[in-house]
Parts: C-alpha cells; structure tokens; sequence
C-alpha cells in the first residue's frame, strides 16, 4: 500500500528565522503490509537549501531626494516607460529660489562690472587718460626748461618748480595706472566668484529636478503633489522591466553549501500552480549579523509571466541530486547510524552510512540495499 503525503513547505511568517534544509523528493516511501516492517525505496532525492524573498528588477533603484522642498510635479506615472537622464519629479523650495536668483543677479553684476563698458573701469580710463595728457604736457615743458637752463635763459628755481610738476605728474599717471589694474583684477575674482556661486546654485536647482538613472520602468511613486520631500528620502523606485531575478536570503548556516550556477526551485506566492527554475548568479560575502542570514541572487531560467517586481518566493537551491538513491525514513535510523533488519536468520543490528537527508527521509549509500526488510519498531 503507498502513502501519500505533500511535502511540508515552510510559511511566509518562517522566512527570516533560522531554518534547516529541507529537500524536494519526487515519490515517497512505500510501506510494507506489516506495519512494523517496511523496505527501502529506490528513488529519485535531491537535497537543498531553503530560501526566501523577492522578484526584484533588474538594475532596480530607489530615487532619493538631495533636496528639501514640495514636491510641485510629477511628470510620469507609476508603470510608465522612461529613459536614462529624463526628468521624474520636480521639487520647489523658496530658500532656494531666493539663493538661485540672488547668485545669478551677482553673477550679472560682476560680469557688467568687469565688461568694456563697466562704469567703474570707464572712469578709471578717463581718469588715466587725463593723467597721461598732463603728463605728457609736463614732460614737454620739463623738457623745454632743461634746454632754457642751459642756456642760462631761466632762473634755478622756475626750473625746479618745473621739474616738481613734471614728477607730479609723472607719479600720477603711474598711480592711475596701478589704480585701473587693480580694481581690474579685483572685479575679475569678483567675477569668478560670482560665477562659481552660480554654478552651486544652479547644480542645487539641478537636484531638484529628479531624474532617472536608466532606461526602464516607474514602478513606484512614493510621494503624492504637494507633500513635504526630505532631504535623502525615497521618493520613487526604478528599474528594468523586462529583466527580473531573484534577491534571495538563506540561513547562515548553509553558507558553506553554496555556489554560483546551482539549480533553483522557485516558488512565487503570486503564481501557485507554477514552478520556476533558475540559477545562483551571486553569492554575496556579507553576512548580516541581525538576521544571521546571507543574500543571494540567481536569475531566471524562463521569463516571468508578467513583469511584477517585489513579488514574495520561497526556494530551494539545489545543492545535491540522485536519480536513483535507496531511502529510509530517519524514524528507522538508530543513535550511531544503524538499523535494525530481519531477515530468515532472525533481526540484527547493522551499521549503515548516511548520504542526503531531507526532513524525515534519509539516504542510505553503504550497509543495505533495498530488498531488505527493515523493522520500524525496536
């Protein structure tokens, strides 16, 4: 007589506590008539690691705010087509505003400041230009009294006079000169200043128009027109729509037991009658300490029937398989690995060795073979 049985599959609520492997087995154990004897069945027993988690999307992002402000628009909607660097989300803030147009109104003043037809250095042009026709005059006339002196045709002193004006003037010039290159170079940094203030204030503004990273799907909009935005809040969830795989989380304790490229069996609450295949794509090397579990990724082997990302799955990795294993429940199983069999001599203890284990199943690779007859009760 066969029993039937479903395999035990372990609840959403059990996820993220410590869990012990259990294994998918294609056919049960077929009992014997006598209910304190059964044989061993042969048959197909694959051995794996439990997991749980979700669909995710590939490349998926939270989009955060930098900025503090209103959210003032949205431009797309929640399921939506977008490209890479095209604006999502818009937001406001008055301060803002204020020190946007408050840097480019500086930025305009220095740069008028420092043009050709600056006021400021057009009177320092005239001022210079005055002082060169003076000095010039000066120069002229210095010269004209040194000939005059040495033709003793003017007195010492006219020509001294003379030479103080000519110094004068000459200084003034220099001065003004100075002056101009001065206030020159000063209104170039105030320019440069000015300029660089406008580039932090537009790159600011710039962060306030959210953009997308990639080129994909809006799968979420976390914030409604009008609402309050925090600076480093999720406002929005992207990501590729027609490339899903799995975030997986596993047990600590089964670290050691993973690898990239082992099979996966995966379970989706949204599809029940359906099971996906899949692969290990990345087993990450951080353990998070709060949950004593492991991430780990794998892709799917066919495509999802439609694209849903945060969908929950359970799993299993499959870390061992045979297609033809001689099974015992662990019931049988005495302390140091033996088994009670009986047989035409009578009952006598043996020592067998284990190989894969599920929950209440056990294979035996060494010390029976399956026409044995096996007493369930000692």
């Amino acid at each position: 007589m066969e029993q039937t049985a479903e395999l035990p599959v372990p609840s959403i609520g059990t996820r993220m506590k410590k869990l012990s492997p259990f294994v998918l087995s294609f056919l049960l154990l077929a009992c014997s008539g006598n209910k304190d004897t059964l044989t061993p069945e042969v048959k197909p027993l694959m051995e794996a690691v439990y997991a749980s988690g979700f669909v995710v999307s590939g490349e998926e992002y939270q989009l955060f705010s930098q900025v503090d402000g209103n959210l003032t628009e949205t431009l797309v909607k929640e399921g939506e087509q977008v490209k890479k660097g095209q604006p999502l989300l818009v937001i406001e803030s008055n301060q803002q505003n204020a020190r946007y147009t408050l840097s480019k109104q500086s930025y305009e003043m220095a740069k008028k400041n420092y043009s050709d037809s600056s006021p400021v250095l057009r009177e320092l042009k005239t001022a210079i230009e005055s002082s060169r026709i003076k000095y010039q005059y000066d120069s002229l006339n210095f010269s004209r009294y040194s000939n005059l002196l040495k033709a003793n045709a003017t007195s010492r002193a006219e020509f001294d006079r003379i030479k103080l004006i000519y110094e004068n003037s000459k200084n003034d010039y220099s001065l003004q000169s100075s002056r101009y290159e001065k206030v020159k170079n000063d209104l170039y940094l105030a320019l440069q200043n000015a300029e660089s203030q406008w580039k932090v204030a537009q790159e600011e503004s710039d962060h306030y128009e959210l953009k997308s990273e990639v080129d994909g799907m809006v799968f979420k909009i976390m914030k409604e027109k009008g609402e309050l935005v925090r600076r480093s809040e999720a406002v929005a969830i992207i990501g590729k729509e027609d490339n899903f795989y799995l975030k997986l989380t596993v047990d600590e304790l089964d670290v050691q037991r993973l690898k990239v490229g082992q099979e996966v069996v995966v379970k989706i609450d949204a599809y029940p009658q359906k099971v996906f295949e899949g692969k290990v794509s990345k087993v990450y090397p951080l353990i998070d300490t709060r949950q004593q579990s492991l991430r780990v990724d794998a892709i799917f082997e066919e495509t999802l029937p439609a694209g849903f990302s945060g969908l929950a799955v359970e799993a299993n990795i499959i870390v061992r398989k045979k297609d033809k294993a001689i099974v015992v429940p662990k019931s049988v199983l005495m302390p140091g690995d033996s088994v009670w069999i009986k047989s035409k001599e009578g009952e006598k203890k043996v020592k067998v060795i284990r190989g894969i284990e599920t929950l209440d199943e056990v294979e035996i690779v060494d010390g029976i073979d399956s026409t044995m007859l096996l007493l369930t009760k000692k």
